[in-house]
């Protein structure tokens, strides 16, 4: 059973930091491109970051650049993403997700992009 679990969500105050996990289950987690996403309240679900199978080529969403860090240790079938320096717009929920492939920034951070998901954890930055 394919399966994507999210984890390391809470609440913060503006300037903290926050380590999310996504753990990865029933699919070859090593030869899959994965993301990160969030959707804010009353706002469309959006791509904050994604790197690609072995890790050579990482997508960033504008917004986000030089405060969020995407990672992934392929032997632990686990995702990361280090969050420093929140800011209130960063709050929502937060969903890891795989595609198959990602070769551009487009498709990397594009949400038609993945066929499966997490089922999300939620994030709040209190200013």
């Amino acid at each position: 059973q394919v399966q994507l679990v999210e984890s390391g969500g809470g609440s913060v105050q503006a300037g903290g930091s926050l380590r999310l996990s996504c753990s990865a289950s029933g699919f070859t987690f090593s030869i899959y491109c994965m993301g990160w996403f969030r959707q804010g309240p009353g706002k469309e679900r959006e791509g904050v970051a994604a790197m690609s199978p072995g890790g050579s080529k990482v997508y960033y969403a504008d917004s986000v650049k030089g405060r969020f860090t995407i990672s992934r240790d392929n032997a632990r079938n686990t995702l990361y993403l280090q969050m420093n320096s929140l800011k209130p717009e960063d709050t929502g929920m937060y969903y890891c997700a795989a595609a198959r492939y990602c070769a551009t920034a487009n498709q990397g951070l594009g949400v038609s992009t993945y066929n499966t998901w997490g089922q999300g954890t939620q994030v709040t930055v209190s200013s």
